[in-house]
């Protein structure tokens, strides 16, 4: 059984040494044609990979394993001397090369699924030379700093933060609070990535539904404001209505995130108000003629250090404000507030019912979600008023407003079950 597996390890190196040395064949035969330099062929790729596999079992120290790739090292530098009085400085076909070294103590230390997935990354990144070029193009100077930003967020600030209460009179950890940022930081930033990049050119109605994922009432100002200068106003009302339609959906998964209780009470009005949006929005543009302008976005990105901040406290304000009104004024005082809530930013009056610790029902903590997100309906049919114009937007207007009277009434008249509290 060992000499099997052994004899599978051996193998298994041979045949990705070999396919390696055969995809650098083909990466300079494309790009470097003409070139001479090179480690070797496919064959000395193969000889490589046996190389590092038999030095690394003749010692347990991995001297002799050592030595073998220091002295490839030096022939690679006499051959690197040469190359750069010629002005080429590439290095790949040593890092390569050494990956390939790597290979059979990969196959003797890790299970197989290791150094398999080292070769395909080593022939996928070798392939994605043009697609690198073309993003590289297309990328703007500060998204890989944004991308460090969702890292520092996610994973460097969260694990630092103790994950118990210490903060007087919050219900909440840190650790818990600082989660919530996370999660919807990235929620938007997935959306704002999809509209930015994936549909590039993209037409109202993909607008409306892509920027519906992370914002649908700046959605709405965008295409509002696009209504004025179109004369088609069912492709405006059916994009503006599209992006509520994704706004329901959004609140379902942020509840099933935090909350899965209340996400199960939630989950089937907001997906049957969901479905009514898109069906109202489908009929629209399915009314209008062929869709063939396009909208320009701000693309302003939603993942932001300040942003971050003020959202988590505007979260812990809510929180409070919350567990204020809940112990004061009861079931409905919440109804009052989650009302005036939805007039401004609802996600941090929904994540603190989802996480806070309050002595209402899931009925009352899911009527408050349906009446917040009503009530920020309304608030998008004044602005598809306001920034478009009433030959436009008076459609979306009317439907927006159907919509929030609708989701509040929900929320209003939902029948009462026993009171259990609420546990993040």
């Amino acid at each position: 059984m060992i000499a099997e597996t052994e004899l599978i390890r051996l193998l298994m190196t041979v045949a990705f040494a070999f396919l390696i040395g055969l995809e650098m064949k083909k990466y300079r035969l494309t790009y470097h044609a003409g070139d001479a330099e090179v480690i070797g062929t496919a064959r000395t790729y193969t000889f490589l990979g046996v190389i590092g596999y038999l030095f690394y079992l003749l010692d347990a120290h991995a001297l002799v394993y050592t030595a073998g790739f220091a002295g490839f090292t030096v022939l690679y530098a006499l051959l690197y001397a040469r190359r750069l009085g010629e002005r080429h400085y590439s290095i790949l076909g040593y890092v390569v090369g050494s990956v390939v070294y790597t290979l059979g103590p990969l196959a003797v230390r890790f299970p197989f699924w290791m150094p398999a997935l080292v070769f395909v990354i080593v022939i996928f990144t070798l392939n994605a030379r043009s697609w690198i070029n073309d993003v590289t193009q297309t990328i703007s100077g500060g998204e890989l700093e944004t991308l460090g930003k969702m890292v520092l967020l996610s994973a460097v600030i969260l694990p630092l933060l103790p994950d118990q209460k210490v903060i007087p009179h919050l219900p909440l950890s840190p650790y818990k609070i600082w989660l919530a940022v996370v999660v919807i930081s990235a929620i938007s930033y997935g959306g704002y990535l999809a509209q930015r990049y994936f549909f590039p050119g993209k037409g109202l109605f993909l607008t409306g539904i892509i920027g519906g994922t992370y914002s649908s009432t700046a959605t709405t100002v965008v295409l509002a404001k696009k209504a004025r200068r179109i004369e088609d106003r069912s492709l405006v009302t059916a994009s503006i209505v599209a992006a509520t339609s994704m706004m329901y959906l959004r609140l379902i998964v942020v509840a099933a995130v935090f909350n899965f209780a209340v996400a199960a009470h939630v989950a089937l009005p907001l997906t049957a108000f969901a479905s009514v949006s898109f069906v109202i929005a489908a009929a629209y543009y399915r009314r209008g003629p062929a869709p063939k302008s396009t909208v320009e976005t701000d693309d302003t990105n939603p993942l932001e250090l300040g942003t971050a901040f003020v959202f988590a406290a505007l979260f812990v304000v809510m929180i409070a404000v919350t567990q204020f009104v809940t112990q004061h004024y009861g079931s409905a005082g919440l109804k009052a507030l989650s009302f005036v809530v939805g007039f401004t930013d609802i996600d941090p009056f929904v994540l603190s019912l989802l996480t806070g610790k309050y002595s209402v029902t899931h009925q009352e903590i899911y009527a408050a979600i349906l009446i917040a997100a009503g009530s920020n309906n309304l608030l998008k049919a004044l602005y598809a008023l306001w920034f478009g114009s009433w030959k436009t937007s008076a459609p979306a207007f009317a439907w927006l407003s159907i919509l929030g009277i609708a989701t509040i009434a929900a929320g209003l008249f939902l029948p009462t079950v026993v009171a259990v509290p609420i546990h993040p």
